[in-house]
């Protein structure tokens, strides 16, 4: 994630029925992660402690007056027990030498020719890149080393084109890169690896990342690259599936922003081979990488597997996010006031719906005693980021799946400010409270909200 939340994540927020949530930070402002912050980045030590992030930068952000920054947050993730391996490119500073020297390059990424000139520059421009991580690197007062870990095979003739020196991942020497790990040694991977001969090939590093990934079973890749996100149809995403990413890829690849498509086709098969999820981050932002992570709506884009959502029953853990979840709405007037206490005591009533891990939304379902064949659902909320997605829609009929398989046929729903939600899209009708249980009716009279009564019949 993005992750877990703190207090001040909450603000603002309003509720399930579908209506503009406010706007996304903006990744060209700097977001700053503040003092009083800290209980909430604490929540993820236990979540994130002793996983491996692999995080691929970018030439052009090493070039960046911002990489100083990044480098010292990096040295944070490592103080909080995250395990990080990191794989720069070179292609910035392969054209920037290409230029001084005036020696035309024939590719300057990896995915295309790489004859012997290019090679010779690219091995130059690798030693520089990987010098000044070591140095930036040490100033923080970490341990990292240089490897020769990846193995490679030519890449060979494609569509009777000979790729020359460009080569492709082999094999990945996972024992040797374990043992660092483990030692608290930050491994350094350069786009360059040996063949068989043992001579210097030419590799991409955005390939490089998802296959170091997928070899090391990281949790998280994280792209650092020189743009906003991941940009389709000239918006950047800031969430998309790897299946609807993946369709956009093969039907319309135009769609694709060009300096996206290499980091768009590497996350797909990332994630196709195990890695949960993948961050693009524009590294050009202050504070950008620790807000991405520690953040619940990051700053980034984030591609994600089918395992990132998901709704479950709540636990006594959840009441105090709850408690926060759901105050702002009290505030409003469109959800009743409920303590710490009373969502504790009936904590048995409330799904929550997480994205990646984090809870966005909740549901209740509650059952009459003395009417067993209905069910009401209450207390439905989205945070407003989370709007406009179907994740209203979502729990709501995951609360009359449940409420059918315990038995009952119809459901009620009573809404101050989201009956349009539920008539609309959920297809529940309005009734009259005479409807309600007799001891609902009471409750519902004592409140004055005056709510409206829909109800959805089941059979």
């Amino acid at each position: 994630m993005r992750g877990d939340f703190n207090e001040n994540a909450f603000q603002p927020m309003s509720n399930g029925n579908g209506q503009p949530a406010s706007p996304a930070p903006s990744t060209a402002q700097a977001i700053t992660i503040k003092p009083t912050d800290l209980r909430g980045i604490l929540q993820y030590v236990p979540r994130f402690q002793g996983q491996i992030f692999v995080i691929a930068i970018d030439g052009s952000i090493v070039a960046d007056e911002n990489f100083a920054n990044l480098l010292v947050d990096i040295a944070v993730l490592r103080s909080l027990a995250i395990k990080v391996v990191l794989v720069h490119g070179i292609g910035h500073q392969l054209q920037e030498l290409s230029a001084l020297r005036g020696t035309p390059i024939s590719n300057s990424d990896g995915t295309g020719v790489t004859d012997a000139a290019t090679l010779d520059l690219a091995i130059r421009a690798s030693s520089r890149v990987s010098h000044l991580i070591l140095e930036g690197l040490t100033q923080s007062s970490l341990k990292a080393v240089i490897t020769n870990a990846v193995r490679a095979v030519p890449v060979g003739i494609i569509k009777g084109i000979d790729q020359q020196l460009t080569g492709k991942v082999d094999r990945i020497d996972k024992e040797l890169l374990s043992l660092l790990i483990e030692r608290q040694v930050v491994p350094l991977i350069s786009p360059l690896a040996f063949g068989p001969d043992g001579k210097s090939l030419r590799v991409n590093s955005d390939l490089l990342a998802a296959e170091m990934a997928e070899a090391l079973h990281a949790t998280k890749i994280i792209y650092l690259a020189p743009n906003p996100g991941l940009e389709i149809e000239g918006d950047v995403h800031h969430e998309i599936s790897v299946d609807a990413l993946r369709t956009i890829l093969k039907e319309h690849p135009e769609q694709i922003a060009e300096t996206s498509r290499s980091k768009a086709a590497h996350a797909i098969k990332a994630i196709e081979t195990g890695t949960p999820r993948v961050h693009i981050v524009d590294g050009r932002v202050f504070d950008g990488l620790l807000n991405e992570i520690f953040s619940n709506e990051g700053v980034g884009s984030l591609v994600y597997g089918n395992d990132y959502q998901q709704i479950r029953k709540a636990t006594r853990r959840d009441v105090r996010l709850l408690y926060n979840l759901t105050r702002n709405a009290v505030r409003r007037e469109e959800l009743i006031h409920r303590t710490q206490q009373a969502i504790e005591k009936n904590i048995d009533q409330f799904f929550v719906f997480e994205v990646d891990e984090a809870v966005v939304a909740c549901v209740t379902l509650l059952f009459y005693p003395d009417q067993p064949e209905t069910a009401e659902i209450g207390s439905l909320y989205v945070l407003p980021f989370y709007h406009n997605r179907g994740i209203g829609k979502k729990m709501v009929d995951y609360a009359c799946l449940q409420a059918k398989e315990r038995g009952a046929k119809t459901v009620i729903a009573l809404s101050t400010q989201s009956f349009g939600f539920f008539t609309n899209v959920c297809g529940f009708q309005e009734s009259t409270k005479e409807i309600l249980p007799e001891a609902r009716l009471k409750l519902y009279d004592d409140s004055g909200r005056n709510a409206r009564v829909l109800t959805k019949n089941l059979a």
